[in-house]
């Protein structure tokens, strides 16, 4: 038996989430299928971290044991031959036994991008959060730096989240405008079910100067759903990165040419 890693990207728009599910279409069906086809027999993968129907990913990562001998070639070409065009696989790659693409994460990035601008998308319709009114990315940034530390994030986690515990640790938090589009990335060692975009949907008032900064600090004390935002459109949120210990020796995501450059700023 091996255990085979692989990083993959999708666009999430026309499915029903990363999960697998009776009766309707999930990324990881996708893709177990197309391994499948590659093994000749029952290929079941884990991911680094499950995403929600329409949200995309550029670098999720997850691992599957399997019998069948293929080079590594075999898994990528073969795997991503069989994938519809908007699921496709970024490497693929032997790894220890012990290696476990969601227990093993050190932490998990997302980005979550905003068109700000006076008129809806359309080269970007389903892959950005179009918000008409204007935003200060400055002020999104400030409130967003109470987030960093080790917090009870019962504010931002969504009623059927599944987690034993509300207590996450935020890394890294930043919020910045290039042109028309905001970016807000957030970096941590796991996140609550809906936990980004309701963050997201916590921040747009401040940004729109209808809350103020400190605000979103409050919120976090509350901890209380109902009094924080609104859960922020699936569209405009990406799973960009995952980190694994070094002795793993997982690549970590290059910059991102053609369709996605103004989407992840590079």
């Amino acid at each position: 038996m091996t255990r085979i890693a692989l990083a993959v990207e999708y666009d999430g728009s026309r499915y029903h989430g990363w999960q697998r599910q009776q009766d309707v279409d999930s990324v990881q069906a996708r893709l177990e299928a197309a391994l499948s086809q590659v093994a000749n027999a029952r290929i079941d993968v884990v991911c680094a971290g499950r995403t929600d129907a329409g949200v995309h990913a550029t670098y999720q990562v997850v691992h599957f044991d399997s019998n069948a001998l293929r080079p590594d070639q075999a898994w990528l070409f073969g795997g991503t031959h069989a994938l519809p065009p908007d699921i496709s696989i970024v490497w693929a790659r032997r790894v220890e036994p012990d290696f476990h693409a969601r227990f093993s994460a050190i932490t998990r990035s997302y980005r979550y991008v905003i068109l700000n601008r006076q008129t809806r998308p359309a080269v970007h319709h389903g892959h950005v959060t179009w918000w008409r009114e204007r935003l200060n990315a400055e002020w999104m940034h400030e409130a967003g730096q109470f987030l960093l530390g080790e917090h009870d994030f019962s504010s931002f986690r969504a009623k059927g989240c599944q987690a034993h515990s509300p207590i996450r640790t935020v890394r890294s938090f930043s919020v910045q405008r290039q042109g028309d589009f905001i970016y807000i990335d957030i970096t941590a060692n796991a996140f609550l079910h809906h936990m980004v975009r309701n963050i997201v949907g916590t921040l747009l008032p401040i940004g729109a100067g209808i809350h103020s900064v400190t605000s979103l600090r409050d919120l976090l004390a509350i901890k209380e759903r109902a009094l924080a935002g609104i859960t922020a459109p699936a569209a405009g949120l990406y799973l960009v990165n995952v980190v694994y210990p070094e002795h793993f020796s997982i690549a970590q995501p290059q910059a991102i040419p053609g369709f996605y450059a103004p989407l992840l700023g590079v």
